[in-house]
């Protein structure tokens, strides 16, 4: 289940920010396959991409419905527009927002970081996956 490879990846033993997080938690829950310089893409999205702007559990977990789900590119996958649009949707449902300073002020603490926010993230992104792979 993703929600546990995001608990594995979100601890201080791998110290991965939230974006980075939820790729090497798909990755090895799907199979991804995913080479260490993919996986090092989502760097620059924790954090809100830096500037507290949307949350990189988020981005992370749209990048992952991008690699699962678009062919060769996106604008020849309608699919994805919906499944990104669900998954957000989802999300704020959740947690009210998907900006990354205004969920901290809400779910961040010292001791957990942001394991609410991620494994949230996780439940919605395993739920659409599974899903859309039954199809």
């Amino acid at each position: 289940m993703l929600l546990e490879k995001v608990k594995k990846y979100y601890d201080e033993e791998y110290n991965l920010s939230c974006s980075e997080t939820m790729i090497y938690a798909a990755n090895e829950e799907y199979n991804l396959e995913l080479d260490k310089n993919t996986l090092k893409s989502m760097a620059a999205f924790g954090g809100g991409m830096a500037i507290e702007s949307v949350c990189g559990a988020v981005s992370g977990s749209l990048a992952v419905l991008g690699i699962l789900f678009v062919k060769e590119k996106a604008h020849e996958s309608d699919r994805i527009k919906e499944l990104s649009k669900e998954f957000f949707e989802k999300f704020e449902k959740k947690l009210e927002t998907n900006n990354c300073k205004e969920l901290k002020e809400k779910f961040r603490t010292e001791k957990s970081k942001c394991s609410v926010i991620v494994d949230t993230a996780a439940e919605i992104l395993d739920e659409i996956v599974t899903r859309e792979k039954s199809k």
